[in-house]
């Protein structure tokens, strides 16, 4: 019992150690002043190396069975739209809006998990999830198209469709491949749908950009995604993607304290509804 009860603490601690360096995407997406393809070329080109030159050195495998090869390369290309998507909602808004639109995905996660898994479908998902429906709506209030801040959450919201299938076909992976091999994986197929962005933007604009880009490509990426990726052992997709709601708590966070984005009333009474789903699926997890 307590080895559980250890285990299940350990694993909670690392999830939340992983929502915090992965909610530090938003505060460098908006820190760094460059085309949002070549950010993420260049993110996936120094992660993937970054990642392959770790898994040389424990040694790991990046052999695939056969029938795993098409599901990884969907879920990079999944990966590559997500990332350019949730950039944009960035460029388009602030890191509280960027972030939370994103938010949507446990709900759209909660939806399609059963078929993607085959897993009963829980109602205490879809109550969780809306929930966190609700903590959005209050972050973002004026969904007029007039302003950027719609076109954002459009954005977002496709970006969260792009992760959660993402994270649903990596599930069914998960157990029999290394979180970094199928992070560098998807790494790499990023770096290749990207290459083309090379020829069409000014490089000499990066040299600038170095210190987000940096903390993006380590922080983020390499530590950030491998790390969720690795929580997916534990948990169930859903609980997992409503656990990590509290990511964009840490961003905002984060957005405050280091770029002055300082979140309205509504912004903190969004951010309360989201916390609190968050800690009755861990209580509710821990059962």
């Amino acid at each position: 019992m307590d080895t559980k009860t250890n285990l299940s603490t350990r694993n909670f601690i690392e999830i939340n150690i992983s929502m915090l360096l992965l909610g530090t995407s938003g505060p460098f997406g908006k820190f760094i002043d460059l085309p949002v393809p070549l950010t993420i070329g260049i993110r996936a080109a120094m992660a993937f190396f970054l990642l392959l030159v770790y898994c040389k050195w424990r040694g790991i495998s990046f052999r695939l069975r056969q029938r795993d090869v098409f599901p990884i390369l969907l879920s990079g290309f999944l990966m590559c739209i997500h990332w350019l998507s949730y950039f944009k909602a960035l460029q388009l808004s602030n890191v509280a809006v960027g972030m939370l639109s994103l938010f949507t995905y446990p709900v759209i996660t909660a939806f399609l998990e059963p078929f993607f898994l085959k897993v009963k479908f829980q109602a205490v998902h879809l109550v969780l999830a809306l929930l966190v429906l609700f903590g959005i709506y209050f972050l973002v209030p004026d969904f007029s198209f007039d302003n950027g801040h719609t076109i954002a959450i459009g954005f977002g919201v496709f970006s969260a469709f792009c992760y959660a299938v993402r994270n649903l076909i990596l599930k069914t992976k998960v157990d029999r491949y290394n979180g970094s091999v199928l992070m560098t994986y998807q790494l790499v197929i990023i770096t290749v749908l990207l290459l083309p962005v090379y020829f069409m933007y000014d490089l000499a604009e990066i040299k600038d950009q170095w210190p987000g880009l940096a903390g993006l490509i380590v922080i983020t990426t390499a530590l950030g995604h491998t790390m969720f990726i690795n929580t997916f052992k534990h948990f169930s997709i859903t609980t997992v993607s409503i656990l990590s709601c509290i990511q964009p708590i840490y961003g905002i966070i984060i957005g405050a304290l280091f770029l002055s984005e300082i979140p309205t009333w509504t912004t903190v009474l969004g951010g309360i509804m989201i916390l609190a789903s968050v800690i009755m699926e861990s209580i509710r997890s821990y059962k």
